[in-house]
């Protein structure tokens, strides 16, 4: 089962540093659903929702990922109807750093905080998806496409840190930790990209 989880995670990576960069043919269920997986930023804050989420167990496995999942439909609508948000770049890397240090550190917070922390950094996730939604009626399969991509990484996210957590309480703490350390890491290379 963890071999697969890691498989699926490793051909979902992306060649490109951002899913966001307006390249190619922006219309369709196809390219909605490739554009999150085009870029390590989305990657990495999607799965460390999961991971997240796995992490705080009972109604947060579903709970957390709506709530990045609804934020992020409602700030890329945001988008589309003109409302700027001149720091998103900045907030997707943030989230990739906050998110990885949350997992690394075990943070622990209630269900309520969990849900508003990742629907803040969904805004930026979802005005990025939204500025490059086109306004024709295929925009609509577009945003399916980008949302049903985002509900499948946070799955992977949620199916790795429940696959880790059966290798043994002790070990399965370091590796996710770990995890979330390099996801951090990670962000700050992406961040230090942006400045």
């Amino acid at each position: 089962m963890i071999r697969a989880a890691l498989a699926l995670f490793f051909l979902c990576l992306p060649v490109s540093a951002f899913a966001h960069i307006g390249v190619g043919d922006a219309s369709g269920l196809a390219n909605g659903f490739s554009h999150p997986l085009s870029g390590l930023d989305h990657v990495l804050a999607m799965v460390a929702v999961g991971l997240f989420a796995a992490r705080l167990g009972g109604s947060a496995l579903w709970l957390v990922p709506a709530a990045f999942i609804s934020m992020m439909a409602l700030a890329a609508v945001a988008a589309m109807a003109g409302i700027g948000l001149p720091i998103a770049e900045i907030g997707i890397a943030l989230s990739v750093v906050v998110l990885g240090l949350a997992i690394a550190f075990e943070f622990n917070p209630p269900l309520l905080a969990a849900m508003a922390l990742v629907g803040m950094f969904a805004i930026f996730h979802g005005h990025s998806h939204g500025t490059e939604m086109p306004e024709t009626v295929s925009g609509l399969t577009y945003g399916a496409g980008f949302l049903v991509a985002t509900g499948a990484l946070h799955v992977l996210g949620i199916a790795l840190g429940l696959t880790i957590s059966r290798t043994g309480a002790i070990l399965s703490r370091y590796i996710v930790q770990a995890g979330g350390g390099a996801m951090a890491l990670a962000g700050v290379g992406i961040l230090a990209g942006l400045m």
